[in-house]
């Protein structure tokens, strides 16, 4: 009789997989909890502690740490001096063994966890299980990942998983614990300046992409356990999506996730946003934010921060965009998009407001810092000018603000009625930045009279507060902090401008 042994933290799926294994005429054991649930099922189980003669101690710390499980492991059935020292022991081998382990990321991933549950829930017997079936792969069949139960026991009911899945089993199991060490050694590890002194990064290949960002380069789609993230991507339809596609939606998403309480529309080209908005409902936002800039819009990535409904799909219907994002796509709405095949319709979660680390690739190492999370409160806001700004004028300040945090740096964006109508992004200079954004703004006939202006950094030189009064710019929100402040800061009282100096830079490189 082939023998499993079965000890799962993750009960997901283990019932009707211990089923699928006794209908085979397997016998299982198994420890505490998951011994309970099978036997709960009416699942025969053989428990731990009769296998090896010795209860389980320490508050079950120790159970599965005995010579009759791990012989039984390691045992190679090809080498006849193994298997007489199994006979000469009265030790049976197992055939195959399904663990996974303590959710120790899970725990430390609450932030109210004290350090003493997030040591109980590091796994010492898991691993041990689970490195002894993998190191000995070629006669122990090894599952560590309940999405894998389905396929091996379809393989067994059709005689025998083959060697070279039983070694992608295995090469999964090191992976997994591997993953599990990193979490554990970067919790444990005490940072320097508040970052950790080793990073260790695990990542799982999702789907391979036809290439990367030109045709002649190769690429896949990686990702990591982060919660609202590629992970949770879903395409509806629409043709697969690319390298580019991907980059575009992670901008998008993150751009209107600056309002939280507003319906937002962000149309993106080359991860930075051509078309900001918002609206009193999606629809609004949507047309807002296409009329910042039409032309750019073609071929481009449309989000909104809310449910895509029927409605907003039909506004939709005769734009040519690639992707269309949001974190709900209505089925009445998906009933439109299938008019145009090619369309790639994506659900993906608004990113959440939290902290975590963000990685830019340089070449041999990679730079960490904290990830830039908008912030919506106005603290340490001053208003510098004699002139105070108007309410519309605040309005459009406020959201000028939150707008350009996602435009590329150098950055200046100009806003009207809670829209973006002229955007300078990715500029070497300040002042180009502020010539681009007029110039935008002129070619699609938006009036600048009246205007707010927002930098995502300081102004070096008044220059481009010149420009844009000259364009009719009322209003000015900017971080301060140059050494030429006063001499900004006169500008804007000679043009009678009003100014607000948030203290806080915004640079996106």
């Amino acid at each position: 009789m082939p023998r499993a042994l079965i000890s799962v933290s993750d009960k997901r799926g283990i019932v009707p997989f211990a089923q699928g294994l006794a209908a085979l005429g397997w016998e299982m054991v198994s420890t505490g909890g998951t011994a309970a649930a099978l036997r709960k099922a009416g699942l025969a189980v053989t428990t731990v502690d009769q296998v090896t003669g010795f209860p389980e101690i320490l508050d079950g710390r120790v159970k599965t740490l005995h010579p009759r499980i791990h012989a039984g492991l390691l045992a190679r059935r090809n080498i006849p001096t193994h298997m007489s020292t199994l006979t000469e022991h009265e030790i049976e081998p197992f055939d195959l063994v399904a663990v996974n382990l303590y959710p120790f990321q899970a725990t430390i991933a609450d932030p109210s966890v004290s350090f003493e549950d997030a040591i109980e829930n590091i796994d010492v017997g898991g691993p041990s299980l689970l490195r002894a079936a993998a190191k000995n792969h070629e006669h122990v069949i090894v599952v560590v990942d309940p999405r894998d139960y389905h396929e091996v026991l379809d393989m067994l009911r059709d005689g025998e998983v083959p060697a070279e899945c039983r070694r992608e089993l295995a090469a999964k199991v090191f992976t997994h614990v591997a993953d599990y060490d990193a979490a554990i050694s970067a919790y444990l590890t005490s940072p320097e300046e508040g970052l950790p002194v080793r990073l260790n990064l695990s990542l799982e290949r999702l789907r391979g992409l036809r290439y990367g960002e030109n045709p002649e380069q190769r690429a896949a789609l990686y990702a990591t356990e982060e919660h609202r993230g590629v992970r949770d991507l879903r395409q509806l339809q629409g043709k697969e999506l690319s390298f580019n596609n991907i980059l575009d939606i992670d901008a998008a998403m993150m751009a209107v996730s600056a309002w939280t309480n507003r319906p937002a529309c962000v149309i993106v080209k080359h991860t930075t946003p051509c078309g900001i908005a918002v609206g009193r409902t999606a629809l609004e936002a949507l047309a807002k934010a296409r009329a910042t800039d039409p032309v750019s819009s073609f071929g481009s990535v449309v989000a909104v921060n809310t449910v895509l409904d029927r409605v907003m799909a039909e506004a939709l219907r005769d734009l040519f965009v690639e992707v269309v994002v949001a974190p709900t796509v209505h089925g009445e709405a998906l009933e439109i998009f299938q008019e145009k095949k090619n369309l790639r319709v994506v659900e993906l979660p608004v990113a959440a407001r939290v902290g975590g680390w963000d990685w830019k690739r340089v070449r041999g190492g990679f730079l960490v810092q904290d990830r830039f999370v908008f912030d919506p409160s106005e603290s340490g806001w001053t208003v510098v000018t004699l002139r105070q700004p108007s309410p519309t004028e605040w309005e459009d300040l406020r959201f000028a603000w939150a707008a350009v945090a996602m435009v590329k740096s150098n950055a200046i964006l100009l806003a009207r009625n809670e829209m973006a109508v002229g955007i300078g992004a990715g500029q070497m200079s300040r002042v180009d930045a502020a010539f681009l954004a007029v110039h935008k703004a002129r070619q699609q006939g938006h009036e600048l009279q009246g205007a707010a202006m927002a930098s995502d950094a300081f102004f070096p030189f008044p220059d481009a507060l010149d420009a844009a009064a000259a364009a009719g710019v009322t209003a000015v929100i900017q971080p301060g902090g140059s050494i030429r402040d006063p001499e900004v800061i006169a500008a804007a009282e000679r043009h009678g401008m009003a100014m607000v100096l948030t203290g806080r830079r915004m640079f996106r490189h």
